[in-house]
């Protein structure tokens, strides 16, 4: 008899098709994030889980089940899950690290460039048949080749950014725990402090994970370190920034522009943000290709698989537990 699990909204259809492989798969099919009692009641009596980055899995949720012998996340982030409480209870919790860092950086750069030359909001202008002819002074925005570019965080996604604007020539510093010796290298990337990366930096692009040290890293008196001149971009996780701080920065101009993938109280915006002509939104879709959230998918399947396998999971947030 194939063991359970609870799957708790449609991913793409490779990694389900490996999980019936496997599983006997009960699968949310409405296309929304699940109540908390809906979680509760999903996993009972299941053996695995493989939740998404919106589905809370706190202590209570780790530990009502004592069958449940696998929490697989479907996102590289795990600020979802209670590791301690699934450590606890010897509980591996897995995630989809690597496959998405080539997407991510690559919507780094569209939101650095599409808020650098104003180009969601000029194709707003165009639209509203405001577009009369060209003119010396129409919708100027900023040049990128050369410039500096400050990544907060120089994992898998802050390097592969990092090697994306080596090709713009661009100088580059980051903040890190320890130096990275191979980007020093390869792009002549500095590691300085964030105080000064945010005092030199034309661009500054937030790519490390949500922790109690990191909420708010961003905040008032950081944007008035930066340049009025400056654009933010996250495609980290929305709490790194004080959202209403950066509403306040950019209404009276203390930096120029932001460029957002990700929310503070997502999916609510902070009041006043949606408003502003300075910003590019996007809906959380650093990830969203269909390549990369297949392989997302895939992966996930694979390490819930792994672990009634007895073979170690490829991605696993607590190595300790096997």
């Amino acid at each position: 008899m194939k063991p359970s699990i609870f799957v708790t909204r449609r991913i793409p259809q490779a990694g389900l098709d490996l999980l019936e492989q496997h599983f006997e798969v009960t699968l949310n099919e409405e296309d929304r994030v699940l109540e908390r009692s809906e979680i509760l009641d999903g996993i009972r009596d299941k053996d695995a889980l493989l939740c998404l980055l919106t589905d809370t899995i706190d202590a209570e949720v780790v530990h009502a089940n004592p069958k449940l012998r696998v929490i697989s996340n479907y996102a590289v982030g795990y600020n979802n899950i209670d590791v301690a409480a699934a450590t606890s209870r010897k509980l591996p919790v897995c995630n989809t690290p690597g496959v998405l860092t080539e997407t991510t950086a690559d919507l780094t750069w569209a939101l650095l460039f599409s808020t650098a030359r104003r180009v969601v909001e000029s194709d707003n202008f165009l639209r509203a048949g405001k577009f009369h002819g060209w003119g010396p002074m129409l919708l100027l925005g900023v040049d990128i080749f050369e410039k500096t570019l400050g990544i907060v965080g120089l994992g898998r996604i802050g390097s592969a950014v990092a090697r994306r604007a080596a090709g713009f020539r661009m100088k580059i510093l980051y903040t890190a725990q320890k130096n990275n010796l191979e980007l020093e290298q390869e792009c002549h990337a500095e590691r300085v402090e964030l105080n000064e990366l945010l005092t030199q930096s034309d661009f500054v692009s937030l790519h490390v994970p949500l922790t109690e040290k990191t909420q708010h890293m961003i905040g008032t008196d950081q944007l008035q370190m930066m340049k009025n001149s400056a654009i933010l971009i996250n495609t980290a996780r929305g709490p790194i920034v004080d959202e209403q701080a950066l509403v306040q920065a950019l209404r009276s101009k203390e930096i120029a522009g932001a460029g957002l993938d990700v929310f503070e109280n997502e999916p609510a915006l902070a009041p006043g943000l949606a408003e502003l002509e300075n910003t590019v939104l996007l809906p959380h879709l650093g990830s969203a290709t269909i390549e990369t959230r297949s392989k997302m998918a895939t992966l996930a399947a694979q390490n819930a698989i792994a672990v009634f396998q007895g073979e170690r999971p490829e991605a696993i947030v607590n190595p300790e537990v096997l």
